[in-house]
């Protein structure tokens, strides 16, 4: 069973890894993709909680909404990139 910290880490950690900061986005649907199918609903909601949290940006577009990475909350995202590295 994966725990909201290590599903918003697996989130976060492929977003930094694709460079995914400030400028450059993603959609928000993107995101769910790399996840077991019955865990797609929850990482929906992990992604808009960390919306919530502030630690992914969010941009309305005309093509959908896009989100990236927040760098200013290094330290939270690290503490959650850690949660998911560590159940791997």
């Amino acid at each position: 069973m994966w725990a909201d910290a290590e599903i918003k880490g697996k989130i976060l950690h492929k977003l930094t890894r694709k460079g995914k900061f400030e400028h450059s986005h993603t959609a928000l649907e993107n995101l769910q993709s790399g996840f077991p199918a019955d865990l797609k609903g929850r990482a929906k909601e992990m992604s808009e909680e960390l919306i919530r949290e502030g630690i992914l940006h969010l941009k309305k577009t005309s093509y959908g909404k896009q989100v990236s990475v927040n760098a200013e909350l290094k330290e939270k995202i690290m503490e959650y990139v850690d949660a998911f590295l560590k159940k791997e």
